[in-house]
C-alpha cells in the first residue's frame, strides 16, 4: 500500500483533454524522510516512520530532537509511521515524494474535519424545525428525548446539539488526476477534509 502525507493547499479547477472541468484539491505531498525503521525481528511487524514538513529546534520536545538527531535528520514538525511489507528496502534518510502516485490511482484521502463549534441539531444532525407562526414557539428545538415515567432518561447516543466537527475524516475513491513532481503537488478529484494548511494522508484505496 502506497501512503504519502502532506498539506491542503486548498481547490481549484483543471481541464481534462476532453475539455470537461475537473474541480481538484491541491495537496503539497511530501517529501517525506524516512527517520526510522521497524522489523519483525526487533519489533514484531515491519513499519517505517516518516517525518513531514520541517521545524524549528526550538519547537521540539527532548524525546523527538533525539530521535532526528539519533537518525542524523533535520527535525521534522509531523511524524508518522506506516506499515510496509518489508521495511529493508527503505534507507534512513530516504526522501519519498509525490511520483509514488501516479495519474489516475484512486485513493483514500483522512484529515481532520474544519471545527464548527457547539452547533444546534438542525445544522449537526439535519433535524426539520418547527412552525414559525400561530405562537408556535417550536422553532430550532430539539423535541422529545424520551419517555418519561420509563425509562425516565436519555438513552446514550441520542442526537441532540453539541461540538460539530474537529474530529477525523476519511474520504474514499478519490482519482488523481495530475501529479506535478517538481513542485510536490497532486491534484485530487473533489474535495477533501480539513482547512487549508491542514495535514492530510494520502494512500491507496481499500475499496473499489
Amino acid at each position: 500500500m502506497k501512503s504519502i502525507l502532506g498539506k491542503k493547499i486548498g481547490m481549484t479547477q483543471v481541464f481534462a483533454e476532453d475539455g470537461s472541468l475537473i474541480p481538484v484539491s491541491v495537496v503539497e505531498a511530501g517529501p517525506l524522510v524516512v527517520v526510522q525503521k521497524k522489523t519483525v525481528e526487533k519489533d514484531g511487524y515491519s513499519a517505517i516512520q516518516i517525518g513531514f514538513a520541517d521545524v524549528k529546534a526550538n519547537r521540539m520536545n527532548k524525546p523527538a530532537k533525539g530521535q532526528f538527531e539519533k537518525a542524523n535528520l533535520a527535525y521534522k514538525k509531523f511524524l508518522r509511521e506506516i506499515k510496509v511489507e518489508n521495511s529493508d528496502e527503505f534507507q534512513i534518510g530516504q526522501e519519498i515524494k509525490a511520483d509514488i502516485f501516479a495519474v489516475g490511482d484512486m485513493v483514500d484521502v483522512s484529515g481532520t474535519s474544519k471545527g464548527k463549534g457547539t452547533q444546534g441539531v438542525i445544522k449537526r444532525h439535519g433535524f426539520g424545525r418547527g412552525r414559525e407562526t400561530h405562537g408556535s414557539k417550536f422553532h430550532r428545538m430539539p423535541g422529545g428525548m424520551s419517555a418519561g415515567t420509563y425509562p425516565g432518561r436519555v438513552f446514550k447516543g441520542h442526537r441532540m446539539m453539541g461540538r460539530m466537527g474537529n474530529e477525523k475524516v476519511t474520504i474514499q475513491n478519490l482519482e488523481v488526476v495530475r501529479v506535478d513532481v517538481d513542485n510536490n503537488l497532486i491534484l485530487i478529484k473533489g474535495a477533501i477534509p480539513g482547512p487549508k494548511k491542514g495535514l492530510v494522508s494520502i494512500k491507496t484505496t481499500t475499496k473499489k
